[in-house]
């Protein structure tokens, strides 16, 4: 199993994104199982064609999403499963006690939580 990654410069997202997204699907997937090493940030952006900050704006992303850990000089892996998940559940328990504590109802809460999300995924409906 490789690595496989597309940079369509016409493309709507940044090339840094691209890179996040489609590590991020990989690992989501099982086609990059977990422990799985990614090449180093200079590597992947020759091989990429990219800015050495592209790659590791892209892997400073995952890192932070949970989805890969970097080990100093062993390098950088993908992180055990869940990692992304249980990131996201304890932002989603926070966000839920801050509606709460602001007296947001249910309803207005989720709207707001999935107008986030619409945002995000860059979606409207």
């Amino acid at each position: 199993m490789t690595l496989k990654i597309d940079i369509d410069g016409g493309a709507g997202d940044a090339p840094y994104e691209q890179v996040r997204a489609r590590i991020a699907e990989q690992a989501r997937s099982g086609a990059l199982p977990v422990g799985y090493k990614l090449p180093t940030v200079r590597g992947l952006a020759e091989t990429l064609g990219l800015a050495a900050n592209t790659v590791a704006k892209a892997y400073r992303a995952l890192e932070s999403d949970g989805v890969i850990e970097t080990r100093g000089r062993n390098g950088t892996f993908v992180a055990a499963a869940g990692t992304a998940a249980r990131a996201a559940s304890a932002e989603a328990q926070a966000f839920a006690e801050r509606a709460r504590r602001v007296g947001l109802s249910e309803e207005d809460a989720l709207a707001v939580a999935r107008d986030a999300l619409r945002a995000a995924y860059g979606t409207s409906g």
